[in-house]
């Protein structure tokens, strides 16, 4: 893995600043347990918690990539808990919510989840990780969050070229096979799934309107959050080149670094202990 770090001046913009949620590190406050809440019905629609923690000062929301689902984070959640309560969104349209309609733009998806989540985003010390959409996903409840007076204490942007980099994409718009042929490409689906008509039949739509969310996206230059942002990224991702991955960091006033792994778009298959352990160093206050 190569790490280029380029913490911000103290003088410009956000940095030095007191954070509700503080930005010297989630576990700065691990000696503080939190005082557990309950989860509202929508919270826990929203946000599914494998291995709960309710005590843990700091609290993991994780943002699966397109067509993904909660269940993507399982492991990582088994590994955290013990550090950080964590919680993986589950979007609509796709298994125990697969009746609901998927939203399909990115501006309604984050209006949604933070109207449900906006809450227990505030309860506690909060970090985002997201993987391809679940990053620009993250970046715009990020944004709703500081806008309702919250802070973040960082966002892990995942597989994902940054917010104002354009490319001219139609996934959404290809027939269904040609649609299954780029999550092959991508190699971050279960084979086994892509080859059964009829669970493709249910888990097709969802990822069409995910994927017309992600590709007609679009985000000025200029919107910044305050909150610290750390990018991973495959050195062979087909999706987002380095330049598209160091482009997050004129999206944000506080810190920046860029973690570069090997592999593709799905790099977090083969480097899953590396990524677990950079969060860990995080959520405990030591990086």
């Amino acid at each position: 893995m190569t790490v280029h770090s380029s913490p911000r001046s103290p003088l410009e913009p956000g940095a030095g600043t007191t954070r509700t949620s503080g930005s010297e590190g989630a576990g700065a406050r691990q000696g503080t347990p939190a005082t557990p809440r309950t989860p509202s019905a929508e919270e826990s629609l929203w946000a599914r918690c494998f291995h709960p923690a309710p005590s843990r000062s700091t609290q993991l929301y994780c943002f699966p990539h397109a067509g993904g689902s909660a269940s993507f984070y399982f492991p990582v959640s088994a590994q955290l808990s013990s550090v950080a309560e964590v919680f993986a969104v589950q979007y609509p349209g796709r298994q125990d919510r697969r009746k609901e309609v998927s939203p399909r733009d990115i501006a309604t998806l984050a209006d949604q989840l933070y109207d449900a989540l906006g809450p227990a985003l505030r309860a506690r010390p909060t970090t985002f990780f997201g993987h391809s959409m679940g990053a620009t996903l993250a970046f715009e409840v990020a944004r709703r969050l500081e806008a309702d007076g919250g802070e973040l204490v960082r966002l892990f942007a995942s597989g994902r070229r940054a917010p104002s980099t354009v490319r001219d994409e139609k996934v959404h718009r290809l027939s269904d096979e040609g649609i299954v042929r780029e999550l092959k490409l991508l190699a971050g689906t279960d084979t086994a799934l892509l080859g059964d008509e009829e669970i493709l039949r249910m888990i097709l739509p969802a990822i069409r309107s995910d994927y017309e969310a992600i590709e007609t996206y679009r985000c000025a230059p200029d919107v910044t959050v305050r909150t610290p942002i750390t990018v991973l990224t495959g050195d062979s991702d087909p999706k987002t080149s380095m330049a598209e991955a160091e482009a997050w960091r004129g999206h944000t006033t506080g810190d920046f670094d860029l973690q570069v792994y090997p592999g593709g778009h799905f790099y977090l298959t083969a480097e899953a202990p590396a990524v677990i352990a950079s969060l860990r160093k995080h959520l405990t206050g030591q990086g």
